[in-house]
This record gives structure tokens, C-alpha cells and sequence, in this order.
């Protein structure tokens, strides 16, 4: 039995997700195209692109587009990323993470803030079954600033004390991990929080380093957002 693409596992998720929609009055197009690729105009900085939906007012043949990101590979969190950007194509992306969005994608199970929403308890459980029966999701992680080094631990040999010093060894220059235009130079992120938030629009910079860690939270314990 051949293994089926990442393509056709996303599908198969899409056709077994449509029931739960139309329970709702709120039903996935007919046909939508999707495939995994980063979201347009996403940036390093932009860790919270998980998933991006595209109108069917931009595209030459009516379907919306959906893409998931290639950073991402366990099969929860991208039926989880699906079932938020199936929102948005439900919805056509008329109403932005308001609206008919906020109030479908909450009687979903999604939760939390809807810019970035999670699987509640009971979508979760729903998902869990879903990957079981989908199998194994055929996609392996995709590191846009190279993989992780880990670097081997090796016990340090004592060195005499009238050895002379080592001349430090030359950096050797970063091997590209992509054809595409080199990554720039540490550069300070403009970070924000919601004017709707008590501290009325806490404002920070980082750099993307920092950012990977994780999004900064302001003194009233909001987490902000790239501006």
C-alpha cells in the first residue's frame, strides 16, 4: 500500500471534517484547493503563521486556497490549523477573525483568541480519533533558518599549564539551507499588544532570536503580536 501525500491526507481531513460544518449551517466548499507552503509575505518573525486561507475572489478559477505551514508536522496541530483556516474559507474570509468567523470556528471548539485559536477539549478528542484514522501525516518538518544544532559533548583533555594558546579557529561561513534571497542581519521586531488591552497599546522591540523562544506578553499579561 502506497503512502498517500501530505495533499491527500489533508483532503481525506477536509471530506471527514464537512459533517461537522453542515451541523453547524455553516458548510466547506465544495472544492477547496490545499497544500503546504509557507503563507504569503510571512516572515521569520511571523511564528504564529500556522495556516493562511486565501478568498475565492483571488483566485482565476472561484476555489479558495488554503496552505499549511511547512514548519509544522504533528498531525494534531495541523487538524487543529485546518479546522481555523476551514473557518475562514467557509466564511469566504469576509469577516476577518470576527463575525460569523469568531462565532463558527467557537461552536467548532476552537478557543482562546481567534487570531490564533486552539482545540478545545472536545474538538481535540474529535481530532485524535481523526488523525488515528487518517494515519501517519507525510511531512517532516521544514527548518527555515536550518536545523536545530546540537552539538556532541565531548570531555575537555586537560591542557598543561605552559602550553601555548590556541589561536582561535576561523567561523566558517553559514551554509544556505535555501535558493532563496539570504536571511538579513539581526535587525530589531516591533512588537505590540492591542489598544483594546488595559495597558492601551504596550509597545516593545526584540529580534527574532528572542521571538523564537516565544511572543512577549504585556504588564497586564496579554500576549502581543508582531506590529
Amino acid at each position: 500500500m502506497r503512502e498517500i501525500t501530505r495533499e491527500d491526507w489533508l483532503h481525506k481531513a477536509i471530506d471527514a471534517l464537512r459533517p461537522d460544518f453542515e451541523n453547524i449551517g455553516f458548510p466547506i466548499p465544495k472544492k477547496v484547493h490545499i497544500s503546504v507552503g509557507f503563507g504569503y509575505g510571512a516572515k521569520r518573525e511571523s511564528l504564529t503563521i500556522l495556516g493562511e486561507c486565501w478568498s475565492s475572489r483571488a483566485s482565476e478559477d472561484g476555489v479558495n486556497h488554503i496552505f499549511i505551514s511547512p514548519e509544522i508536522d504533528d498531525a494534531l496541530l495541523v487538524l487543529a490549523t485546518l479546522v481555523h483556516e476551514l473557518v475562514h474559507a467557509a466564511d469566504d474570509c469576509k469577516s476577518g477573525h470576527k463575525g460569523a468567523f469568531a462565532k463558527h470556528a467557537k461552536a467548532l471548539g476552537l478557543t482562546g483568541r481567534m487570531t490564533a485559536t486552539v482545540a478545545g477539549p472536545d474538538l481535540s478528542e474529535k481530532l485524535v480519533k481523526l488523525a488515528k484514522k487518517l494515519g501517519p501525516y507525510s511531512h517532516s518538518t521544514l527548518y527555515p533558518m536550518g536545523a536545530p544544532i546540537r552539538p556532541k559533548v565531548e570531555p575537555k583533555a586537560e591542557t598543561p599549564e605552559d602550553a601555548p594558546e590556541e589561536e582561535p579557529e576561523d567561523t566558517p561561513e553559514e551554509t544556505p539551507v535555501s535558493s532563496g534571497p539570504k536571511k538579513q542581519g539581526t535587525r530589531m521586531i516591533k512588537v505590540a499588544c492591542s489598544s483594546d488591552c488595559e495597558c492601551g497599546g504596550y509597545v516593545i522591540r526584540t529580534t527574532a532570536k528572542w521571538l523564537e523562544v516565544g511572543m512577549p506578553v504585556c504588564p497586564f499579561g496579554t500576549q502581543m503580536e508582531v506590529a
